[in-house]
């Protein structure tokens, strides 16, 4: 039994509080009834061991009982939430969905018989050796969503050694691998999972002191808009311990000033991928982009620059792209970085790197520049084509404060100026007067 050493858990732990939602406490006891109570229906609508189930819903009781009931049946899950609205009728006939569970805002719960049959090449072994699947489809950020397909066995095995036992708010997405390591890592540690409603800097910061959050999972754009919004001033965050941020390259600038405000609150890069899971991280310091990754389970090797990863709890490939494994078994993660003895800087995807007149130009150290200015709300560095020198620097800019749009670009580059070699000073400056980054907190490349 997957699910096994989890129930375990939550029977030794049956008047702990395992879900808090919508102020309403849910201990382990409820939870072990409702997940009992997911596997009888899943017996009464006859959904056999591998059914490919699409789950359209957030962090929420039934959710959270259901995705384990599932498991512990062997189905193939496909988690989806309202960030991917717009592609959900995509991704369901990509994942050849064959049965829907719709969780609403109330929990209440639909199901619906779906018009396809699954039979893509990756569900037979699943289905053979009758193990749980997970499908979870990249954010697209900086391009087409991908949709990669794991053996739930090989994710569970990490959470099978004890660790801390906290109290972690599920910011990140419920079809999110971050978000599914936070679910399973508080659960098999008889934690506590507390949900929000809306990921706003108000709503989160609320949370953290009203129960006691020690543990805020979530990314570096989230971060800086905790800042901006001065939030923090508004609500007592003494209970917070550990801040986590991935996903995508923090700005320095961002790291430093958090960790001024907050010295006692731990800072811990981690490192995931929806394709090999997420790594156990350590950062050399609070307020360094230096980080040491890997752990067990994990290999790690640096080639021309780029970070490989080998992973037991790799995917088996993707449903609707070529395999990106070497012909030896590593994942090419397309993110640079520098090394420091055992530990490593992100620089960011090689894809994004501004070649100018052979001088490279990573865009996230060029954001942390800009991010310094006053009334900066978010920044996009990006390449823009050149017949001259290859590619040139530009910048898209939201500001927090109306400024004259003609003289901003020039006030701009003066403060770089200052900072910055000049080949990575933009060029090109557009103020915008929209977000640039998606709901899953993760800035948007796609220029």
């Amino acid at each position: 039994m997957s699910i096994g050493f989890m129930l375990e858990v939550f029977e030794k732990n049956q008047e702990k509080e395992a879900i808090i939602w919508k102020d309403q406490i849910y201990h382990y006891n409820w939870l072990l009834d409702r997940i009992e109570y997911w596997k009888q229906q899943i017996q009464a609508n006859s959904i056999s061991c591998g059914t490919v189930t699409i789950i359209e819903a957030d962090f929420s009781p039934n959710a959270i009982a259901l995705f384990l009931a599932l498991i512990d049946h062997a189905c193939i899950l496909v988690p989806l939430t309202r960030s991917v609205e717009s592609k959900k009728t995509e991704f369901i006939e990509i994942a050849q969905g064959e049965i829907s569970f719709v969780i609403d805002k109330s929990d209440k719960v639909q199901i619906q018989k779906l018009p396809y049959s699954a039979n893509h090449e990756f569900y037979q072994p699943l289905r053979s050796i009758n193990h749980p699947g997970l499908i979870l489809f990249s954010s697209g950020s900086t391009g087409k969503s991908k949709a990669a397909v794991h053996d739930l066995s090989g994710i569970l095995e990490k959470f099978k050694v004890p660790r801390h036992s906290l109290r972690s708010i599920t910011f990140l997405l419920y079809d999110h691998i971050g978000g599914v390591n936070t679910m399973l890592y508080n659960l098999s540690n008889a934690g506590c999972i507390i949900t929000v409603q809306n990921r706003t800097p108000e709503e989160v910061l609320n949370a953290v002191e009203k129960y006691r959050i020690e543990l805020l999972p979530t990314s570096p754009t989230f971060i800086n808009l905790i800042l901006l919004s001065e939030a923090h001033k508004r609500y007592d965050l003494n209970s917070l311990k550990t801040v986590t941020y991935g996903t995508e390259p923090m700005p320095e600038s961002t790291l430093k000033r958090f960790h001024e405000l907050f010295p006692r609150i731990k800072m811990l890069q981690t490192y995931g991928l929806s394709e090999i899971g997420i790594l156990r991280s350590k950062s050399k310091n609070s307020d360094s982009l230096w980080v040491k990754v890997g752990g067990e389970g994990f290999e790690t090797r640096i080639v021309d620059g780029i970070l490989q990863i080998k992973a037991k709890s790799a995917m088996m490939g993707y449903l609707n792209a070529s395999s990106p494994f070497t012909d030896d078994g590593w994942f090419h993660t397309g993110d640079a970085v520098e090394v420091d003895g055992e530990y490593v800087k992100i620089l960011g995807r090689k894809s994004e790197i501004i070649n100018v007149g052979g001088e490279k130009v990573y865009p996230a150290e060029v954001e942390s520049v800009i991010q310094e200015m006053a009334d900066i709300e978010e920044v996009t560095v990006y390449g823009e084509k050149n017949p001259i020198i290859g590619n040139i620097v530009c910048a898209k800019v939201s500001l927090l404060h109306n400024e004259e749009p003609k003289k901003f670009p020039s006030k701009l580059k003066k403060f770089c100026r200052e900072r910055l070699e000049s080949y990575k000073i933009p060029v090109k400056v557009k103020v915008i007067d929209k977000k640039q980054h998606s709901e899953r907190f993760k800035k948007i490349r796609v220029i």
